[in-house]
């Protein structure tokens, strides 16, 4: 697993929401075989679900970032935590 050292704001504050995305989908998933609502976000936010349904849309989009990648100058540069690579060894 890659540090955070190196990398970007915006690359470690995707990091963080995917783990904790990662985490309460998998607690969300023991839960129910356990017929229970283990849901953290919920069980934290659900007095306000507005910022809830902020926190699961800012998840989505830090998952998508993931998909295509930062693409800032620290980053491009080699952060191996953001999974890239340095861009001019593959050219």
């Amino acid at each position: 697993m890659g540090g955070w050292k190196g990398c970007c704001t915006t690359a470690m504050v995707g990091k963080i929401l995917l783990i904790v995305g990662g985490i309460n989908w998998g607690l969300v998933g023991v839960g129910m075989l356990m017929s229970k609502d283990w849901n953290v976000v919920n069980m934290l936010l659900g007095a306000w679900p507005m910022v809830e349904a902020i926190v699961y849309v800012l998840v989505g989009v830090a998952a998508v970032m993931k998909l295509i990648g930062c693409k800032c100058k620290k980053c491009m540069a080699g952060c191996a935590s953001c999974g890239v690579e340095n861009m001019d060894k593959k050219m």
